[in-house]
């Protein structure tokens, strides 16, 4: 259940609760509240609870306001698109880098904070809770790594956040301050390291596939490492994830054969794969619950996809539903890619199906022809069963895998022969050469190699390379590097605006 305001999350972490469990072993008194209290007791319920936790990482690609679709059109390599300059405000106005605290959606800091909400809960729950020790160990690494996930969106994207660890009150829901990034980062190091002796080193893939594993955890706390510039570090943690560099590493994750399978829907959880955000088509969304947490669905298949898309009988183009075109890549990152092995898993050029006649669509707001084929469906993803089809596509999305960890150590490497082997290792999956190692060399590779999975942007601000890549945006050095705080946040709370927003 989203919310409108910070100070709400309290009510809207306990009905989430609420709604992860049945009639048969929850008792409510009085009828329709939520009393944390009795609730929490045995493994079974702290279990409903953690699961409950996990889903706001569904914010990656699920609903409209999702990260990956709104970092894409942040960036040099992706416009907004839709169907006008006005189909989402927030969007369109990121796009052009003129956000303000009104047209920020407020699910960008709601979801994440009703996400530490939830592990805070249940982190403060667990130790009287009846379960054996090994269980809730677990429980509490998970909770921990969740928490440390949500608190470093939150920090990426607003930078001067509150810090909360304890479960609101209705006395509490108004006092949360401000602190320092380093603040925030340091708590987000202390979950981690905390978190990774606890976690087991893989994970039952019939029963608990999408789980946190230390490999995940660790590839994690190697990012944050990387974004707070720590990178002898970061060296130190992501080498234990990698491994050797195109080798099987220790928790049996290595880079897939062919880049083109990362894509196929049905090849979820692979072996590249340290954290995935699960999508289903069972889940039989439709428009009235649409974007308010209960959706499964992935959105961003159907947001991307071109209008109108059709094909003549013979013709051996895909065959796409229509979409609502959003995320039109730049005529930049078709010309940076064009020769790159990856370009037809990335790009899918429909403007040259169209000149050849074997394929038509409707050009929307932004058009360039060109369409991410990552995470474009086919007919055959379209969900037949109960719900709208839009809003029921099941392929997964990435967080991280392992050729983002590669280049995260080379770059926290700068050179060596180290870090030539793990640059070395990502182009010869797709059968380029060996570059020489450089810093721009690390940056060309992770554009052309995680192009549309939502790096871009936050890869631009932490090498200081925005404001150029960006200027034809309006990107102000300074200002845009984050978000603005949403006006709904600021009434009524102690929080204060980031500076140069109103």
């Amino acid at each position: 259940m989203k919310t409108k305001k910070f100070k709400y999350i309290y009510a809207a972490v306990a009905l989430a609760f609420m709604g992860s469990c049945s009639e048969d072993f929850v008792t409510i008194n009085p009828e329709g509240k939520f009393d944390s209290s009795i609730y929490f007791s045995n493994e079974q319920q702290c279990y409903a609870a953690l699961m409950g936790t996990y889903d706001p990482l569904r914010k990656n690609t699920g609903g409209f306001e999702n990260l990956v679709a709104m970092l894409n059109a942040g960036s040099d390599d992706f416009y907004a698109g839709g169907g006008s300059s006005t189909d989402g405000n927030g969007i369109q106005n990121f796009s052009t880098h003129s956000l303000s605290s009104i047209s920020i959606p407020g699910s960008f800091w709601n979801d994440h904070y009703q996400g530490v909400a939830r592990a805070n809960m249940l982190i403060s729950k667990l130790p009287a809770a009846s379960m054996t020790d090994a269980v809730r160990t677990r429980f509490a690494a998970e909770a921990k790594t969740l928490r440390a996930f949500y608190y470093f969106n939150l920090v990426r994207l607003f930078k001067n956040i509150p810090l909360v660890l304890e479960p609101l009150t209705t006395q509490t829901i108004y006092n949360p301050e401000q602190v320092t990034p380093e603040v925030i980062y340091a708590q987000i190091e202390k979950d981690l390291l905390e978190a990774i002796p606890a976690l087991p080193n893989t994970v039952v893939a019939a029963t608990e596939a999408g789980r946190f594993n230390k490999g995940a955890a660790q590839a994690l706390l190697g990012k944050v490492y990387l974004f707070e510039g720590k990178k002898t570090q970061a060296v130190t943690v992501l080498a234990e994830v990698n491994g050797t560099p195109g080798a099987t590493n220790q928790y049996g994750n290595k880079l897939l054969t062919n880049f083109s399978d990362l894509w196929v829907t049905s090849n979820k959880f692979n072996a590249e794969s340290l954290i995935e955000v699960s999508h289903s088509s069972a889940g039989n969304t439709d428009w009235t619950f649409w974007g308010q947490g209960k959706d499964e669905g992935n959105s961003l298949n159907q947001m991307i996809g071109p209008r109108g898309y059709s094909r003549p009988t013979g013709s051996d183009a895909a065959d796409l539903p229509s979409g609502w075109a959003f995320n039109p890549v730049t005529q930049n990152l078709y010309d940076v890619m064009k020769n790159d092995p990856r370009f037809g898993a990335t790009i899918y050029d429909l403007k040259a199906l169209k000149a050849a006649g074997k394929a038509d669509y409707i050009p929307a707001y932004q058009d360039t022809g060109y369409f991410l084929n990552k995470y474009l469906p086919r007919q055959s993803d379209v969900r037949t069963g109960g719900g709208n089809q839009e809003l029921n596509y099941k392929q997964n999305s990435y967080v991280i895998r392992l050729a983002d960890t590669y280049l995260m150590e080379a770059e926290a490497l700068g050179s060596g022969a180290r870090a030539q082997a793990l640059l070395d290792a990502v182009r010869a999956r797709v059968g380029l050469t060996p570059v020489p190692v450089t810093l721009a060399a690390i940056k060309l590779e992770r554009r052309m190699e995680l192009a549309g999975e939502g790096h871009r942007f936050f890869d631009l601000v932490r090498w200081g390379d925005a404001a150029t890549a960006l200027a034809d945006r309006g990107f102000n050095a300074g200002t845009d590097e984050i978000f603005p705080i949403p006006y709904t946040e600021l009434n009524g709370t102690k929080l204060k605006q980031n500076p140069n927003y109103q």
